[in-house]
């Protein structure tokens, strides 16, 4: 099966932000735990198909990324400044032309070449295909979000904020971790011809995602939440375990749509 489609349902759960009052908390994490859990891996150059049939070996950098903020597109700029020729086969464009550019809306982003990002490296270039940022990261033995733009690297979890009020009229902020499915690229998302975090092709990880994208999740939630959200996550693969030995349903803790049985 390629992809399949959205919905179903999912096991949440919400814990407060260790870092704040046990009583009233003003931040509270609430996390996907079906997503987290599942085994999800990154296939490009091994079986991605792209978001785009006729360039599937884009993977999803076809559009180029959008920056965070001006920090995140500084960064960006300041270590293409520092990739050599050997690591990056648009260096020339990026020198002459930089590497952003606005789209249609103002909004600044990196600049597409030849039908792509910039910093996407083609098939039979040297040191390989693929992003060359990410390709910077895994050589100088650090995160990818030191070096990649940041919506590329948040890829495919999707952190989102919302403001609730309680019944008391005090407030607090929601942080939602989550899948970054289809919808998450907005409307044109439903366009894409291909997307991979329904598709059983790429829930083949030897890890789960809470355990292969620690880096990412840190970033996005701090050290001591990410703790207790490990904890949240074993204990319900501990229980998947459980029942599964019993040969009882699974219910609530069924795993991901597209990954199947673990």
């Amino acid at each position: 099966m390629e992809e399949l489609p959205l919905g179903g349902a999912r096991h949440w759960v919400e814990f407060a932000d260790p870092g704040q009052p046990a009583q009233d908390p003003a931040v509270v994490y609430r996390a996907d735990l079906t997503w987290l859990t599942s085994r999800w891996t990154c296939i490009f150059g091994t079986g991605c198909r792209g978001i785009y049939a006729d360039r599937p070996d884009d993977g999803c950098c076809t559009l180029g990324a959008h920056f965070a903020d001006a920090e995140d597109r500084a960064r960006v700029e300041r270590l293409a400044r520092r990739l050599t020729a050997r690591q990056w086969q648009h260096r020339g464009e990026g020198r002459d032309g930089g590497v952003s550019e606005v789209d249609g809306d103002g909004e600044p982003k990196t600049r597409v070449v030849d039908g792509a990002c910039i910093f996407l490296n083609r098939p039979g270039f040297p040191a390989g295909a693929g992003c060359a940022l990410h390709a910077l990261a895994l050589e100088r033995g650090v995160p990818i979000t030191e070096t990649k733009p940041e919506v590329c690297w948040q890829l495919p979890i999707r952190r989102a904020y919302h403001d609730v009020e309680r019944p008391d009229g005090t407030r607090y902020q929601l942080v939602e971790i989550a899948e970054y499915d289809r919808r998450g690229w907005g409307e044109g998302g439903h366009d894409l011809d291909w997307y991979c975090t329904t598709a059983p092709a790429a829930h083949v990880g030897s890890r789960p995602v809470y355990v292969s994208c620690r880096d990412e999740l840190v970033a996005l939630m701090g050290e001591q939440a990410y703790t207790v959200l490990v904890e949240h996550c074993r204990a319900r693969e501990a229980a998947m375990d459980a029942l599964s030995a019993r040969q009882l349903p699974l219910a609530g803790l069924a795993p991901h749509p597209a990954g199947g049985p673990r």
